[in-house]
Formats: structure tokens, sequence, C-alpha cells
């Protein structure tokens, strides 16, 4: 296995963690509706460990790119170049500087239709036929927005995006500014 595949494993990995959390997102939804407010904790629970996990991977993931940076070239030489390996989305860390960026022009915040919807309008060329599918778990949400609604926990969990920010607002901090501002290098 070349460091490349490790990479795409590690994205793979992170896809089916966030179907799971989506599912459970979904299950707490319906529990709750339903009056069933114990089960809504247990899902909670469930989604709480499940969010811890993510981040845990997600640093395993950061760590393999700081230690290999010839995995992080090879996989940006790749994207350029165009679709990634049929079945794989496009990466969390892609939408970083667009996310950053749309919210500067935002002014410094934005309702999250808006941003993603100019998230998506900057990253067009960039989307796989595999990101314009819909989540199996949400027929009616694409996944390419879904791995930039995770990208947005991380920048929050990093400093660069403010988490309590009301809901359905997204809001950049200084040190998402920062970074914007230093291309980016500031964002890991």
């Amino acid at each position: 296995m070349d460091r490349n595949e490790v990479e795409i494993a590690f994205e793979i990995v992170m896809e089916e963690i966030e179907a799971v959390a989506d599912a459970l997102n979904q299950e707490g939804a319906a529990a709750f509706q339903k009056g069933d407010y114990e089960r809504a904790r247990q899902v909670i629970g469930d989604a709480t460990r499940i969010a811890s996990f993510r981040a845990k991977v997600k640093a395993l993931q950061q760590e393999w790119q700081m230690g290999f940076p010839a995995a992080r070239r090879k996989r940006a030489r790749r994207t350029d170049m165009g679709r990634l390996r049929r079945g794989l989305r496009t990466g969390e860390d892609a939408f970083r500087i667009p996310i950053l960026k749309t919210l500067v022009e935002l002014g410094g915040s934005g309702d999250v239709s808006k941003v993603l919807d100019r998230v998506g309008t900057k990253m067009k060329s960039q989307l796989t036929k595999h990101d314009m599918e819909p989540l199996p778990s949400n027929p009616k949400e694409m996944r390419w927005r879904n791995t930039a609604q995770w990208c947005r926990v991380t920048m929050v969990n990093e400093g660069l995006l403010k988490g309590d920010s009301p809901r359905g607002v997204w809001e950049v901090t200084a040190a998402g500014k920062r970074a914007l501002e230093n291309g980016g290098a500031d964002s890991h």
C-alpha cells in the first residue's frame, strides 16, 4: 500500500463514520418526534461518542499528512488532474479555503444554506460525480454538502470558525481570517 492509498483509506473510513453519524441524527430526531425521550438520550450519547471517535480519526489523518508530505503532494496533484478514484468523495480539507473565503466575502458570517451554495459554486470544478450523489442516509442531501458541514465541525474545533454562532449560521473567527490571509497555512 503506497502513501496515497493510505490517504484514500482514511477518506473511506471518514465517510463511513459520517454515514453512521447521519443515521444516528435521523434516529434521534425520529425518537424525539415520537416523544421517546429515553431513546433520544441514548442516541445523543452514541452520536457524541461517534463525534469524538471521528475527531480522533481526523487527527490521525492529519498526523499522517504532516508526517508524510509526499502523500499530500500526490493527493494534491491527483485532485488537480481531475476525478478521484471511483467511489471516493472530495476530501474534507478541500472545503476549508472555500468556506473561509465565502464567510469573509459575506462579511464574516452567513446562513448555512447560503454559505454552502457559494462554496458549491466555488468548488464546482473539483466536485466529483460521487460528491453530487445523495447520501444513503438522507436522499435529500448531496454528499458534498455533508462533507462541507463536517469540515465546519473540524474548523470549529480548530478555532477557525465560531462554535457558539446562532443555529444555522456559520461565522469565521479572527484565527480563520488569519489562516485565509496566510493562504490556508494556519488552517491545520
